[in-house]
C-alpha cells in the first residue's frame, strides 16, 4: 500500500468556478498567496544576491498574464491549480537554486543578453554554445 505524500493529506481540491468573475476572484487570491511566499523563498533559496521581492512579484504577475486571455472558468481553475503546485514545490523546497534563477530571475531569455561584451574574446563557436544551452 502506497504511503501518502507529506502535505496532501488535509489538502482538498476546490470546487470548480461557476462564473468567470469566481475564477478571477481565485486568481487574485493565488496571487496575494504567492506574494506572500516571497520572502520565505527569498530565505530559502538565498536569493537576496541575486533578484529583489519587487521583481520576484512582477514575474509571478507577468506569468498570471500570460493566460489573461483564457475565459473559460474549468481552463483557468486548472492552471490555478498546477501553479498552487509550483509554489508549494518552490516552498517546499523541492527545487534548486539554479532551477529558482533559471525559471524566475532569468527567465526564458537565459544568460546571453548579460554577457554582452563579456564575450568579446570568445570564439564563434562558444558564442553559438551560449546562445543555445541555456534553455
Amino acid at each position: 500500500m502506497a504511503t501518502p505524500l507529506r502535505g496532501v493529506l488535509g489538502a482538498k481540491v476546490p470546487p470548480n468556478s461557476k462564473t468567470l468573475e469566481e475564477a478571477r476572484s481565485r486568481t487574485f487570491d493565488f496571487f496575494k498567496k504567492a506574494c506572500r511566499s516571497l520572502p520565505t523563498v527569498m530565505n530559502i533559496y538565498n536569493l537576496d544576491d541575486v533578484v529583489t521581492i519587487s521583481q520576484l512579484r512582477s514575474t509571478v504577475s507577468a506569468e498570471i498574464r500570460k493566460n489573461a486571455n483564457v475565459t473559460n472558468p474549468k481552463v483557468i481553475d486548472m492552471l490555478l491549480f498546477k501553479a498552487m503546485e509550483e509554489l508549494t514545490n518552490v516552498v517546499d523546497h523541492a527545487k534548486q537554486r539554479h532551477h529558482i534563477i533559471g525559471q524566475y530571475v532569468v527567465g526564458r531569455e537565459g544568460l546571453v543578453k548579460d554577457l554582452g561584451t563579456n564575450d568579446e574574446g570568445a570564439s564563434d563557436f562558444l558564442k553559438r554554445f551560449y546562445e543555445t544551452n541555456y534553455f
